[in-house]
């Protein structure tokens, strides 16, 4: 039976969700993490650049994370999907898809980003597996390989930069007219780069695996992985709803302590950060549990007469 009140409710029950309701559960604090079992890692069959984690399945880091964490009496846990949020005297109230209401003195939203898939045939089945957007998550995998960029201007030039060290294999597809410097086409030039303005097609794989792209001109390009950096959506409107502000390339914008522009608000992990790893979100959900902790702790330590 869930408590109705709880002094930390915790929107998104991924990787740095968790890690910021572990924070708070060895500090006693009673916590509710909500989540609805979606991570956008879901298909990818690997984690890298992890410590102690390199290698493993994203599932089993999960699964780990969660038998560890679920150890703390003093969290509960709640399948479903946070859908409202709103501000009251003490604190917040938060509704749920499946019209359950709590309340909370404060809030951490951990719930991700949605990523905007092109429509080109065969993408999104093989988003997070060899259609990928870090080389530090899976660029070694793909050293020496035959590699592809869709992306266009600055965003492709800053791919070109981290990949050059990884393979000499390089093309860019630009999915339409490109949009480079003559500088940048100078330095393409020179390292055997190839530009390709022809859209994408389709992408040819084998279980999300790439073999070729197929261009609108019937052209096809052997590849093994191909990089992009897509737009993307928040996962959960509600730091919208509270007034959180945004930076200009939508993410949720955090203080050095992950708080929000509403006091009382934290945000952590993909919402509000571009690094997007494993490491990175239970780094951000660590700090923003032990500065909520911290709040907490000040706030009934001055009550206190």
């Amino acid at each position: 039976m869930l408590n109705k009140e709880y002094e930390v409710i915790i929107i998104g029950g991924s990787y740095a969700g968790l890690s910021a309701a572990m924070a708070l559960g060895r500090s006693l604090r009673n916590v509710l993490v909500i989540d609805a079992g979606s991570p956008c890692n879901q298909q990818t069959p690997h984690s890298h650049n992890f410590l102690t984690q390199d290698g493993e399945t994203p599932a089993n880091i999960y699964k780990k994370a969660f038998d560890q964490v679920r150890q703390y009496k003093t969290i509960d846990f709640l399948e479903d999907f946070a859908t409202e949020a709103s501000k009251t005297d003490t604190g917040f109230t938060v509704r749920t898809k499946n019209n359950q209401t709590f309340s909370t003195k404060k809030l951490i939203i951990s719930s991700g980003i949605k990523d905007q898939m092109p429509d080109i045939d065969g993408f999104s089945s093989s988003w997070g597996i060899s259609v990928i957007h870090c080389p530090y998550c899976h660029g070694y995998e793909f050293r020496n390989e035959a590699t592809g960029i869709f992306a266009n201007g600055d965003e492709a030039m800053h791919y070109v930069k981290l990949l050059s060290q990884l393979t000499n294999k390089l093309s860019i597809f630009t999915n339409g007219p490109a949009l480079f410097t003559e500088e940048q086409k100078v330095v393409f030039n020179q390292k055997g780069i190839a530009v390709i303005e022809t859209p994408i097609k389709k992408i040819n794989h084998q279980n999300g695996y790439l073999n070729s792209v197929q261009l609108a001109d019937g052209q096809e390009h052997k590849l093994k992985a191909l990089y992009a950096r897509l737009p993307f959506k928040q996962h959960s409107a509600i730091p919208e709803q509270l007034g959180c502000t945004f930076s200009k390339n939508g993410f949720v914008e955090v203080s050095p302590m992950q708080e929000t522009s509403v006091e009382g608000v934290f945000a952590c992990g993909d919402n509000s950060n571009p690094m997007r790893s494993v490491a990175n979100a239970v780094y951000t959900g660590n700090f923003a549990g032990a500065s909520v902790n911290s709040k907490l702790a000040e706030e009934s330590f001055n009550r206190v007469k």
